[in-house]
């Protein structure tokens, strides 16, 4: 199985600079620990492929916060393009659909 290599686009880093340092170490972490492996495996708790959007396709669950993905697999890349609160997340599903 191969390994994904993980980007952060530049919203995403911005939003990662944004965070406590104890939050942003456990988002990381949760980023290293599900999306490097396999990023495309949907489970009931913790990522969910996204219908409706084009991108990003998927959702992971880290703690409070949500980090929206797409997965290139030609590449076996990974771009994460958004990670925010879970109280955001409302406006930007509303966002994304329009």
């Amino acid at each position: 199985m191969p390994k994904y290599d993980i980007v952060l686009k530049p919203s995403a880093i911005r939003n990662m600079d944004k965070l406590r340092r104890y939050d942003a170490v456990q988002v990381a972490d949760a980023i290293e620990a599900h999306l490097s492996d396999r990023p495309t495996r949907v489970s009931r708790s913790r990522i969910k492929k996204l219908r409706g959007i084009r991108n990003p396709d998927y959702r992971l669950l880290a703690g409070e916060f949500r980090v929206f993905y797409g997965v290139d697999d030609t590449a076996c890349r990974v771009d994460v393009l958004r990670v925010m609160h879970k109280n955001e997340t409302h406006s930007y599903y509303t966002e994304l659909s329009q």
